[in-house]
C-alpha cells in the first residue's frame, strides 16, 4: 500500500516538473527546479521553447538532432534542459503556462522552435535576473542526416562565449513555483 500511495504522489508532484520524451534525457519544465540544477552542475540552462502538439519544426528538431546520439551525450554533459511548451490541444497547468508566457516575452521569441541558453541570477528584492548568452533554432543549411552536427558545432560556440550578458529588468514574472523572475532585454545581440 505504500508503494501505491508512493508511486501516486510521485506522479502527482514529481513528474510534471519534467517533461517525457523517451530519449533518456531530463528535460525539467519548471525554472526554478532547472535554476537550482544549474547552479549545482554549473551548466548554462537550455530553454527549449516548443509547440510540442502543433509544430511541425518542433518535431523535426527532436528528430534530427534531439533525438541523436550525439546530442544527448552533449547534453547529458553540457547543458540543463528545460522544456517551454505552448500546446495548442491540451492545458498545461495555470502556473506552467504563466511561467512559460513570461519566458517568453522576457526573450521575446517569436517563433518555434526556438533554444536560447541562459542563467539566473539574485536581483534586487528576490527577483530573477537572466543572463542570456545566445540562442538558435532550427539547423538551416545543415546537410541533410547531420543536423545534430551544425546544431551542436553553434551551441557551443554560444556556450564558449557564455558571457552573461548586461539584462536590464522591466518587470517582475511569476514562475511556476511562484517566485519572481525579471523579464529581461539583453544588451547585446545574438545570432540566430
Amino acid at each position: 500500500m505504500k508503494r501505491i500511495l508512493f508511486a501516486f504522489f510521485f506522479s502527482l508532484f514529481v513528474l510534471p516538473a519534467m517533461a517525457q520524451h523517451g530519449d533518456g534525457l531530463d528535460w525539467q519544465t519548471d525554472l526554478m527546479k532547472a535554476n537550482e540544477i544549474s547552479k549545482q552542475t554549473g551548466k548554462p540552462i537550455f530553454g527549449f521553447f516548443t509547440g510540442s502538439d502543433w509544430c511541425g519544426w518542433c518535431h523535426k528538431l527532436h528528430n534530427d538532432v534531439f533525438s541523436k546520439p550525439s546530442f544527448i551525450k552533449w547534453a547529458k554533459e553540457n547543458v540543463v534542459l528545460l522544456e517551454l511548451d505552448f500546446p495548442r490541444r491540451k492545458q498545461l497547468p495555470e502556473n506552467l503556462m504563466r511561467q512559460n508566457n513570461e519566458l517568453q516575452q522576457a526573450f521575446q521569441v517569436q517563433g518555434y522552435p526556438t533554444v536560447w541558453y541562459f542563467s539566473l541570477t539574485q536581483g534586487d528584492a528576490g527577483k530573477m535576473n537572466i543572463n542570456a548568452y545566445g540562442n538558435q533554432g532550427y539547423p538551416a543549411g545543415a546537410t541533410p542526416g547531420k543536423e545534430d552536427e551544425l546544431f551542436l558545432k553553434t551551441a557551443n560556440e554560444i556556450i564558449a562565449k557564455a558571457k552573461p550578458a548586461v539584462t536590464t529588468a522591466s518587470a517582475a514574472a511569476p514562475t511556476a513555483t511562484g517566485k519572481k523572475a525579471t523579464k529581461a532585454k539583453t544588451t547585446e545581440k545574438t545570432k540566430k
